[in-house]
């Protein structure tokens, strides 16, 4: 694996105490700042040496790429794995370079009160960054931001443009997130001089490179790092506490003010802390619990500071949702009603951009998420991008936040402390980035570990804790395997989250089965653990276009039959402790070659080109029958329309 790898090694102490250090609010246009997006073609160059570290012996950051050897152009963001023809690079393990010349604004530059930052969204899964060929950062892990202050750098070669060099490596441990191994094959007369292979524990496609978006913005010297919401109500008052946490000055003044949707201010404070009661107060409502969803308000935050010789202010809108989130033994409550998740587990993947960011996806998206009348999904198996959030915050879409640790059956030492610290620093920098979404109702620490091992529990535990320090407002879960004795870390979270895919990977064809082993799973672990239940995945894999009466595995009537199957038994217990239903999956994606998946993983209920199945009608009818079974909203006639406090919707 050192061949491979440069050389990082993270270590983290953790205290009992330990509080979020440092913001990472998402860039923003503000009277102070300003946001300019570096996404388009970069320059893009492999490393296919065999220990994949050429780049660093010969210092590739230190000039133009293209002087290092043969660049092409790549696209940012995406994935960069279905781009070419390349098949090396289709399966490439190792060190890729991304570079970029930019202007960066000449009043930037020369005001020396102005931070100028670099910031990437999102790149996997190690990543070191220079500028004009001095090193700026580092970052260990994908599916969250990074950035770095480059003012500095940027105007020593004032009046010129500035070169930003992106290395980024996607091989995997035992110790990252997710885990992996690095296997070399030294067999003289199989495989050639030198020849490895990257194995994964997770079934989905290892894609690449920078998939967000790449950043530059800019604050004042004195500015607004970060600022955290905690909302409540009683009767019709509203009631948001903040925190607002500036740098660059002991004594700023700060003042705030809340701006509802027809942008009239409906309370406003002085301080760096507060509380704000807001009468009649517009709650924040998931989608199809209420006429007005994903109702938001507008935290306007504005600070002033003597910085030196200098009056610096700064300013920054962030929109907010008053929202309540319980948990008892049997219900999951917002708003102190009961809510019951119908929804989707999804996955960033599309044709030929892999997992990069795409605005005409993410809107498709949603439309058919609505179209389902699906009100949920959970971020599987790592955070989404924050503009996903936003989308679900506007829309009213609930969301299970996962972290980006998902393994199967792989050996006990992926628990120990080396791997712990990791978790918890990307628990930390998941939670500053979305503890101030209202969509985000609870936090997931990990999916499917093999919390049988002895080493789990203890490894879980402290992962709940932490996460539970983190943020109190949320309830905390991780998803597992009902297959599995997975006695060690339930009792410390709050909801148990369970996959199952009974007569598919077990008792295959045998559909019979489901409801005697669906209903003794939901028993056993409410009675053992009195905590509300969420099926978190089940479904069959489906070819689209393969058919066959009676139903056979991978044919569209075998996944519409399985998912009937489950529906009949979710029925029963959602009277009870069943408080959600999440189907796997919401479209196909891409894995890894294996003879387990044909070109993907099928369970999709629609293609990976977004186009229905049979399962996506099962789906939708019975969704909508749920929105009109809770009581919160009138029956309606047929899926045609759906009424909504005596108005008739569209579905």
């Amino acid at each position: 694996m050192g061949r491979l790898l440069f050389a990082v090694c993270v270590v983290c102490a953790w205290d009992a105490a330990h509080l979020l250090g440092g913001g990472m609010l998402f860039p923003r246009d503000s009277p102070t700042r300003e946001v300019k997006e570096l996404n388009g073609l970069w320059s893009f160059r492999a490393d296919f040496s065999p220990g994949r570290n050429a780049g660093f012996q010969q210092a590739w950051f230190s000039g133009p790429l293209r002087e290092s050897g043969p660049v092409i152009d790549m696209p940012v963001p995406a994935s960069y794995n279905d781009i070419t023809q390349d098949a090396r690079l289709r399966d490439f393990v190792g060190w890729v370079w991304y570079e970029k010349e930019v202007w960066i604004a000449v009043r930037w530059l020369r005001d020396g009160n102005t931070r100028i930052m670099l910031r990437v969204g999102s790149a996997h899964y190690y990543s070191v960054v220079w500028v004009n060929g001095e090193k700026v950062g580092q970052h260990e892990g994908g599916h969250l931001p990074f950035e770095a202050d480059i003012g500095a750098v940027a105007r020593k070669r004032n009046g010129t443009s500035c070169r930003i060099t992106i290395a980024v490596n996607n091989t995997l441990d035992f110790h990252t997130l997710p885990p992996g191994r690095v296997e070399y094959l030294n067999h003289p007369k199989r495989y050639p001089s030198g020849y490895f292979v990257q194995s994964t524990h997770f079934d989905f496609f290892n894609y690449a490179g920078i998939h967000r978006s790449v950043l530059l913005y800019t604050t004042p010297k004195v500015y607004i790092d970060d600022i955290t919401v905690v909302t409540n109500f009683s009767d019709s008052t509203g009631l948001l506490s903040y925190q607002v946490s500036v740098v660059g000055s002991t004594r700023p003044s700060v003042r705030v003010s809340l701006v509802d949707q027809d942008e009239k201010c409906v309370a406003s404070s002085a301080g760096s802390s507060g509380l704000l009661k807001i009468v009649n107060i517009n709650l924040w409502w998931p989608y199809l619990m209420h006429e007005k969803p994903g109702y938001l308000y507008t935290l306007e935050v504005q600070v002033t500071a003597e910085a030196g010789n200098s009056f610096l202010e700064d300013m920054y809108s962030l929109p907010v949702g008053v929202r309540t989130v319980q948990v008892t033994s049997t219900q999951f409550l917002i708003n102190n009603k009961p809510f019951y998740f119908h929804g989707v587990n999804k996955h960033e993947d599309s044709d030929i951009r892999g997992k990069g960011l795409d605005w005409p996806l993410i809107v498709k998206d949603f439309n058919l998420l609505k179209w389902l009348g699906a009100n949920s999904f959970r971020t599987s198996h790592y955070p989404y991008a924050e503009e996903v959030l936003q989308m679900c915050d506007r829309h009213g879409i609930v969301v299970i936040a996962n972290s980006s640790h998902t393994s199967i059956l792989i050996q006990s030492y992926i628990f120990e402390n080396a791997s712990l610290a990791h978790h918890l620093v990307v628990m930390e920098e998941l939670v500053r980035r979305d503890k101030n979404h209202p969509s985000v109702v609870m936090w997931s620490v990990a999916n499917e570990p093999a919390a049988e091992m002895p080493p789990a529990g203890p490894y879980i535990k402290t992962l709940v804790a932490h996460t539970k320090l983190l943020d109190w407002t949320r309830p905390v879960t991780f998803i597992t395997n009902s297959n599995f004795a997975m006695d060690h870390g339930v009792p410390y979270v709050d909801v148990v989250c369970l996959n199952s895919y009974f007569s598919w990977y077990q008792d295959q064809g045998h559909l019979e089965v489901i409801s005697l082993q669906l209903n003794e799973q939901f028993e056993d672990w409410h009675g053992k653990y009195q905590k509300p239940i969420i099926q978190s995945e089940y479904g069959a894999d489906a070819v689209p276009g393969l058919h066959n009466d009676p139903p056979l595995m991978f044919t569209e009537e075998y996944q519409k039959a399985m998912l009937e199957s489950y529906h009949s038994t979710f029925d029963q217990k959602r009277k009870k402790y069943l408080v959600g239903e999440l189907v796997w999956n919401f479209a196909d994606f891409m894995t890894g070659q294996s003879i387990m998946r044909v070109a993907g993983n099928k369970k999709g209920i629609f293609t990976r080109q977004r186009q229905p199945k049979a399962g996506a009608y099962v789906i939708r009818e019975r969704y909508w029958r749920i929105a009109n079974e809770t009581g919160v909203m009138p029956a309606c006639q047929g899926l045609g329309t759906v009424a909504v406090n005596g108005r008739s919707i569209p579905i």
